[in-house]
């Protein structure tokens, strides 16, 4: 039996089977319906982001930001390209640190906007500061060589 990969959905952190062989991108959620990738990275809560790194296999891309972060509002035409580009091999979402004070407090986030990658519950790497969708991509890449176009 092939691998499958395990999907986290990001609107209701439902966990979801993917074979290899099936298109990622048609892929819908067995227990809410929603499109697993919609280019469009979810803002989700502390329950969400938890089941993403610790329950999905795919890597992760968290880009902490606030509402009244003025880059981190700059960037977020970015960070839904480089979502566009990156998406099945890469999950994209968003935490909002006002919301979710506890989980930035765990990452120990400094600055927003911040993008942590993860990858088999752990922490990858880590950046901050605004970036392009080129640049986002770019460091997405050269940290998991496997994502390469």
């Amino acid at each position: 039996m092939a691998q499958q990969y395990l999907v986290v959905c990001s609107k209701c952190g439902g966990i979801n089977r993917l074979p290899p062989a099936r298109n990622a991108m048609e892929a819908k959620c067995g227990k809410c319906g929603t499109m697993l990738f919609s280019g469009h990275p979810q803002d989700v809560d502390a329950a969400t982001f938890d089941r993403q790194i610790v329950r999905g296999s795919l890597p992760v891309v968290v880009d902490i930001w606030a509402p009244w972060c003025s880059p981190c509002k700059m960037m977020a035409p970015a960070y839904e390209a480089a979502a566009n580009e990156l998406e099945p091999r890469v999950r994209l979402i968003k935490l909002n640190s006002d919301n979710e004070q506890a989980v930035a407090a765990r990452l120990d986030i400094r600055s927003i906007p911040t993008m942590v990658l993860f990858h088999g519950g752990r922490e990858i790497a880590r950046t901050s500061g605004v970036m392009t969708a080129g640049q986002i991509v770019r460091w997405v890449r050269d940290r998991l060589p496997t994502v390469a176009a």
